[in-house]
Order: structure tokens, then C-alpha cells, then sequence
């Protein structure tokens, strides 16, 4: 048993826990080598790191299947590592060519994979809540056992829209878990500036469902509330709201020049890598062996090295592309 940081304790198998190492770790390089490709010109378009949150995707994730559904934002490259999603093809859409997941034209904002159950990362802030909605009213109407998971910004958490979801969501008895990525910035506007609580999850006492306050540097223990969340909506009783509290190591987005933070802060939330953390305590514990995991790390910068090649080597869509896949036919 592995205790959480909330006080709880969790079992996980040492596949399990060699998944969630895996996934975080190919996160976290995926966003270091999306940063230093952006910035050296050869991604276009803008694009929003993940890094620093890879806990809260993965100890999420952890609980789903193929068979359920999330909708994310627009940080959204590390829900899509998370869920599945083929990072060869999510390196080629940011690149914008043709074997990108969405064929070189959705780009950072609006990367998706329907076939994992990725409904979209979401350049619309507070977007993805009516979906999630949308989403979980089609799982209960087909009877079916599926989940869906909504993920949402601090930021987003003032939108009347995640209002609006949250509210119909209860009234339903959707299977849909809410999760409040609070980064602590909302852009560049500290979170305790624009809201009116204490805590983002107190507001799930006015939709009825239940709320709570996890670290989002501790997978151990977002797992651990996600179960409690996933199951809830699978046993029919309705939504939940978690709220991940912690820290974007990079900026809004790339090009951010970040005069909002202090090097104190930067300094005292890096203390706590929810990558470093995993490591010391399966070590610690002796779950996990220091071999397994950098034999992880070997693997996944194969990973991101084939990725690369993969979206450097692919083509861009034709200019006959720009007629496919849109709801209006052309002669």
C-alpha cells in the first residue's frame, strides 16, 4: 500500500505503477521537446505546456478506458498522452502535416482523437463542459457504463458555460467527473484574485455532488480520488468535482515572459515534480527498482526521437485537403 500525501492509501500492481511512471515521463518529454522545437521555429502556431501537471492526467486516466470520454483544453497534449493517444501522430499534427491525429489541421488547440475517446483539446476557455455534458447524457441514454472526464482550468471555472455543466450534470445524474486543473494562474491572473472561494471544489456543495482538494504533485493521491469519483459515476450517482492544485512549469504559453511569478515560487513549487516524487517513494518502498524505471526512460526517448523523425520526415496535407471533411459539399 502506497500512502497519499492526503493521508489515504492506495494499492497499485507493479505493472500499474510502471504505466503511470511511463506516461508521466513521456509527457514531460513530449512538452520538453514541443518547447524546444517551438522555439526554434519548427512547430507554427502557438502552444501551451503541460508540464508540471502530468499527475492529475495520469492519476486520472489511470481509472478509463477506450470506452470513455474526456474533454480537455487548450493544454491539452498531456490528457492525450494520458488517454492513449499515438504521440507519433500528436508530434505530426503540431508540426501541421498529414498524418497528423487530425491530419495536420487541428493543430496544439484542437488535437483529438475520437477513437480513444479524446473528444478534443479546446481553444475556447471553459469550452469542453457542455460536451462532457453531451457526452455523458449519450453514455446514460445507451445504458451504457462509460465515463466521461472534464477537464477545466482555474480560469475556467469562472465561465457561466462550467456552470451551466455542472448544474445540468447533477440534475441528470451524468456519469461525468469534473477536474479543475487549478495551475494557480489564470493566464497571468492569480486564481485567489478572481475567485470568490476559498477553494474551487466548495462549489460542488451547490450542485449537490461532492468536491474535493487534491495535491496535483502527488499521483498517489489523485488516484486515489479519481476512483472514488469514477466509480461514483459508474454505479449511476451522479458527478463529482475534483480540484488539482499545483503549477505549469512553463508559462501560459511558449513566449510567455512570465513577470507574474517570482524565482521564489518557481523555485519552491519545482521542489515538488510529481515525476521526482514518483521516483523517490517507489524507490523508497521498494516497489519499483531504479533499473525498471530508467529502462522507462531509455524507452521513451526512443519514443520521442521516432516522433520527431516521423512528423519532420511526413508531408503536408495537399491543398485538395482543404475541401475534405467539412460539412458543406463542394462540386
Amino acid at each position: 500500500m502506497i500512502k497519499t500525501e492526503r493521508g489515504g492509501r492506495v494499492e497499485i500492481q507493479r505493472e500499474r505503477l510502471l504505466w503511470i511512471y511511463e506516461r508521466m515521463k513521456l509527457i514531460r518529454s513530449f512538452e520538453d521537446a514541443v518547447a524546444e522545437l517551438f522555439a526554434a521555429g519548427r512547430i507554427p502556431g502557438f502552444v501551451h505546456l503541460y508540464a508540471g501537471e502530468e499527475a492529475i492526467g495520469v492519476g486520472i486516466m489511470a481509472h478509463l478506458g477506450d470506452d470513455d470520454y474526456i474533454t480537455s483544453t487548450h493544454r491539452g497534449h498531456g490528457h492525450c498522452i494520458a488517454k492513449g493517444v499515438s504521440v507519433r501522430e500528436m508530434m505530426a499534427e503540431l508540426f501541421g502535416k498529414a498524418t497528423g491525429s487530425n491530419k495536420g489541421k487541428g493543430g496544439s488547440m484542437h488535437i483529438a482523437d475520437v477513437g480513444k475517446g479524446m473528444l478534443g483539446a479546446n481553444g475556447i476557455v471553459g469550452g469542453g463542459g457542455p460536451l462532457a455534458v453531451g457526452a455523458g447524457l449519450t453514455l446514460k441514454t445507451l445504458g451504457k457504463k462509460g465515463v466521461t472526464v472534464c477537464f477545466f482550468g482555474d480560469g475556467a471555472a469562472e465561465q457561466g458555460t462550467m456552470h451551466e455543466a455542472m448544474n445540468l450534470a447533477s440534475i441528470w445524474k451524468l456519469p461525468v467527473v469534473f477536474v479543475c486543473e487549478n495551475n494557480l494562474f489564470a493566464e497571468s491572473t492569480p486564481w485567489t484574485y478572481h475567485a470568490s472561494v476559498k477553494n474551487i471544489a466548495d462549489r460542488a456543495a451547490a450542485y449537490d455532488m461532492p468536491g474535493v482538494v487534491v495535491p496535483a504533485h502527488d499521483v498517489f493521491a489523485v488516484y486515489e480520488v479519481a476512483n472514488e469519483a469514477v466509480q461514483r459515476a459508474r454505479r449511476g450517482e451522479g458527478p463529482s468535482l475534483i480540484e488539482a492544485r499545483g503549477f505549469r512549469f512553463y508559462g501560459h504559453f511558449q513566449g510567455d515572459p512570465l513577470t507574474y511569478r517570482t524565482p521564489e515560487d518557481e523555485a519552491r513549487w519545482r521542489a515538488h515534480d510529481p515525476l521526482t516524487l514518483f521516483r523517490a517513494r517507489v524507490l523508497d518502498q521498494e516497489f519499483l527498482a531504479e533499473d525498471a524505471l530508467d529502462e522507462v526512460d531509455r524507452q521513451v526517448a526512443t519514443m520521442i526521437a521516432e516522433a520527431t523523425n516521423f512528423a519532420e520526415s511526413s508531408a503536408y496535407p495537399a491543398d485538395a485537403a482543404l475541401l475534405e471533411d467539412v460539412y458543406v459539399s463542394y462540386p
